[in-house]
Formats: C-alpha cells, structure tokens, sequence
C-alpha cells in the first residue's frame, strides 16, 4: 500500500514541470546554424509582418524573428545578459552571435568601431544602428531589421521594435552601418 502511494507520489513529481511547462508563453529553438537564413514559423512571420507593415513574405530570416521573439519584453538592465535583464549592447552581441554568426565587442562605444558607415536609406536587416542619449556620444545601439524598424534594449520597455523616424528615438541618431567581417 505504501509502495503504492510513492508511485503516485513519483509520477505527480514528473509530470508537475510538464503541466507548467505548458502554461509558459510559447518559445521557439532557433533553427539552423548562426549565419543560415532559415524560413521562419508562419505564426512568426505573420506577427512580424503586421507589426512592421510589410509582406509576410518579406520576414524570410526565421533564425533572426525567432531571436527577437524570445526575448521580446525581457527588461533592460544594465550590464545584463540574460533573461533576468539585459541591456542594449548585450542584446545586440547575442544576436549578431546567435543569429549571424559574427563576434561583437560587448559594449556600444566598441562596437560602433566594427562597423562600415552607411547612409540611412541604405541601411539591411541586421545592421546597428547608434543614438547619443543623455549627451553621451554612441550610448545606444540597436538593430536595424526593415520598413524602418529597429529592434533594442529600452530602458523601460525592455526588448522591443520601433520606428527609427520616430521623433523620439530619431532626435537621438547618431550612426548606423553594417559589422564588418573579415
């Protein structure tokens, strides 16, 4: 009888992380390997595509959506680089990582150094873009993604997309380019 009991006890233990597993938002692995253009899941590419106003068939890089969904809303923090909080250049040195394959600096001010200056209207889905916050040359970074979006590290937000032209974060624009590789 008491052997009985632990049994029952020992299945409800297993099965209690798959219950609440369950209940969790849902997230997606990345697919592929860093650097690979992956066709990303529909329910990916259509949230994206509604939330920037373009063509479902326009998000094609599912390795870079599905990055950005994972951590979409993660609060900022600074020097964070975990779920727990993360700031604007651990967000933009995983992703490059994670999702291209190259190696940033960890901070903004070195990874505006790695990059090949670019005009505006010639900015591509994964480039940085920099903003000079508080007076302080190159203290932001993001990444570019298309239609005008950037995804970044706000400090009261978290993760999140916005407009590059929107006059609160444009007044703050300082530079914008693609990483160079070697």
């Amino acid at each position: 009888m008491r052997l009985k009991k632990l049994n029952r006890i020992a299945v409800a233990m297993l099965l209690l992380p798959i219950l609440f597993s369950s209940c969790k938002s849902r997230k997606y692995a990345l697919k592929g390997h860093p650097g690979q253009i992956v066709q990303p899941a529909a329910s990916i590419s259509n949230k994206y595509s509604e939330l920037m106003g373009v063509e479902e068939s326009n998000i094609t890089n599912g390795r870079l959506y599905t990055f950005i969904d994972n951590w979409m809303g993660t609060p900022y923090r600074f020097g964070g680089l975990d779920k727990d909080g993360i700031d604007c250049s651990g967000f933009t040195f995983l992703l490059e990582q994670q999702v291209y394959g190259i190696n940033l600096p960890r901070m903004t001010g070195q990874q505006v150094t790695v990059i090949k200056r670019k005009y505006e209207e010639q900015l591509q889905e994964g480039d940085l873009v920099f903003f000079d916050f508080d007076g302080k040359k190159f203290s932001h970074v993001g990444v570019y993604l298309q239609n005008d979006y950037v995804v970044h590290a706000s400090t009261k937000k978290g993760i999140i997309l916005v407009k590059l032209h929107d006059p609160a974060m444009y007044k703050y624009f300082s530079r914008c380019g693609s990483v160079i590789t070697e």
